[in-house]
């Protein structure tokens, strides 16, 4: 097989699929795919089986749901600008302002979609700084304490993203504290959109626990939509990224394989959160082993160190376990570095490339 290339299993993502479904029917809820995680537009014939909304962040996302999914997106973002600001209502069916100064620059001009505002309930239990949305200083969202008592009678919904790759026993703390700072809202609202972070379909996600706690909501607030805009649930533990090694290096005892793959290119996230990916057949340890080295000319651009049941060689495969959600959409072209194949292996067994870049798609990003 050519490498790199990312591999999303059509079994698996009909699994999470299937699982998303049930949860959005139990609880009554609408759960709906964010393209910040996962945007084959390819697989999205598969995707409509089960679901019937998208959340965008921007107008090119915007575009890629009402054109390639078929429906309106139910779009947010830190803010948007005066030149695309038509364009992203046309394509989007609910629209949710930062804030105020945003709602009020840009209403007016939003008549035909349902408007939301962003709220921020100043509490998150995401660990890494970079990824809470609620850490002191943050721009995203409202408070409470910033709130009339009376909303602007255009707006329709509270939009809250407070988590990343969360539990439900995270939500239902987090949910605590949205109650305590803005039910006393909810009576002016249509909807309310939980954001995403939802880990739903990671193996020891208490579903139970989810849906009990969305229909007990609805007991309380039976006239609010609730919407949630998962993006990592729909496409985790979906395929791998697909490597080989190239060459092996060794200096003051350190080994390591470099691979065709770049980290900062190709699994950003490794670098950024940071975290440690699973390689099939290789255990991570804190010395030995070899340490992964990317083909970028980035002198960080490397993870480790991982023991592996066989001494590597040039031409070995390394798999990258769970490589579809956020890799796909955040690689770069870093050193005119190619994106990686993607693949779509269908359940009869038989292989589909998706996609294949070269020169041209590196050339044009620079036109």
């Amino acid at each position: 097989m050519a490498t790199p290339i990312y591999i999303i299993e059509e079994k698996k993502l009909r699994r999470n699929l299937k699982l998303i479904a049930d949860v959005a029917a139990k609880a009554d809820i609408e759960i709906i795919l964010a393209f910040k995680a996962f945007a084959l537009w390819k697989t999205f014939s598969i995707f409509r089986e089960y679901i019937h909304a998208t959340t965008a962040s921007s107008l090119s996302e915007a575009r890629l749901a009402f054109e390639e999914f078929g429906a309106p997106a139910h779009t947010y973002s830190p803010a948007y600008t005066d030149d695309e600001f038509e364009a992203i209502v046309a394509c989007s069916s609910h629209l949710t302002f930062n804030s105020f100064s945003q709602y009020k620059r840009f209403h007016e001009r939003a008549k035909s979609v349902s408007i939301g505002l962003r709220i921020n309930p100043e509490y998150s239990e995401v660990g890494t700084l970079l990824y809470n949305p609620c850490a002191p200083g943050t721009r995203f969202g409202v408070t409470a304490e910033k709130l009339p008592d009376q909303l602007p009678s255009d707006i329709k919904g509270f939009h809250c993203h407070c988590h990343c790759e969360s539990g439900a026993d995270v939500f239902q703390r987090t949910l605590a504290h949205i109650e305590e700072k803005f039910s006393r809202w909810f009576p002016q609202l249509n909807w309310i959109n939980f954001g995403g972070g939802h880990l739903m379909t990671r193996k020891d996600y208490d579903v139970d626990l989810l849906i009990q706690m969305m229909q007990d909501f609805h007991k309380r607030y039976p006239w609010l939509k609730l919407i949630m805009e998962p993006g990592s649930a729909f496409a985790w533990q979906t395929g791998p990224l697909v490597s080989h090694v190239v060459d092996i290096v060794e200096d003051k005892g350190i080994k390591t394989a470099i691979l065709d793959v770049s980290f900062t290119c190709h699994m950003p996230d490794c670098l950024e959160m940071p975290y440690y990916p699973d390689v099939r057949g290789a255990e991570h340890v804190e010395e030995g082993g070899y340490r992964l080295g990317g083909n970028s000319c980035l002198s960080g651009d490397y993870m480790g160190c991982w023991s592996f049941d066989h001494e590597l060689k040039v031409g070995d495969e390394v798999v990258f376990e769970d490589m579809i959600h956020y890799t796909t959409v955040k690689t770069n072209t870093f050193n005119g570095i190619s994106h990686p194949s993607i693949g779509m292996l269908h359940e009869d067994g038989t292989m589909e490339i998706l996609r294949q870049f070269g020169y041209e798609d590196y050339r044009n990003r620079m036109d």
